[in-house]
């Protein structure tokens, strides 16, 4: 009975690591480095979407216009490409929005994951995704206290949204946002390069959060 119990375990171990292989990723080359990106198959519109505009170098010479120091990066505004300096940027889009794929526990903003941005729940009651603007977490550390209130805020959300004792640990070890669970949707989380990320949240910017020195997409490209 032992061996068959070990055995159930290795099979639930290797099922899990398959999976992970099987996702899809994708490599966005920076002017300060490569961050590697793989994405859920747990959000399949957001997967997709990602990887068409990817293909299609939607993404490339694009900024990360927006640098939030212990918050997040975040790029994918269409009208950066050819900004001009000190030129505020964030307001650039696609004619289209993605529907919401929150999928908390499982999916949730520890430091690395990606997010797609959206537009206020005023204007955006569904909370709908942005077609192509994206964010990188980062997060500091909280305390017991914090991840208390934001799992009090959770359970009053309804329609399944909780937050783990997994998930508690990490934002208070690791760190994360969450006071952004049940609000945006995860889609994808970085394997390599949060070193990048570290840099990019390191560099001088300007009253609107963009960096004075821009920090370049160079390329999305997507691992075959």
């Amino acid at each position: 009975m032992k061996h068959l119990a070990i055995s159930f375990i290795m099979a639930f171990a290797l099922a899990g690591a398959l999976q992970a292989a099987a996702r899809k990723a994708v490599v966005v080359q920076t002017t300060l480095g490569d961050i590697r990106i793989e994405l859920y198959d747990e959000t399949p519109a957001h997967r997709d979407n990602f990887l068409k505009l990817a293909r299609s170098h939607f993404y490339d010479s694009l900024l990360f216009h927006r640098v939030v120091r212990n918050f997040v990066v975040q790029a994918g505004d269409p009208g950066s490409k050819r900004a001009e300096p000190g030129q505020m940027l964030g307001g650039g889009t696609l004619d289209y929005r993605i529907p919401a794929e929150i999928r908390l526990p499982r999916l949730y903003h520890k430091r690395g994951a990606v997010a797609m941005a959206r537009e206020a729940d005023e204007a955006n009651p569904g909370r709908e995704s942005d077609a192509c603007q994206f964010y990188i977490v980062w997060g500091k550390r909280h305390s017991t206290a914090v991840v208390d209130e934001q799992r009090q805020r959770l359970d009053t959300l309804g329609g399944g949204a909780t937050m783990t004792d997994e998930m508690a640990s990490t934002y208070r070890k690791v760190g994360g946002l969450p006071q952004l669970d049940g609000l945006y949707t995860v889609f994808g989380e970085v394997t390599e390069g949060l070193d990048v990320v570290e840099r990019m949240l390191e560099v001088d910017t300007d009253d609107y959060d963009r960096p004075l020195d821009d920090i370049r997409i160079i390329a999305v490209r997507v691992e075959e």
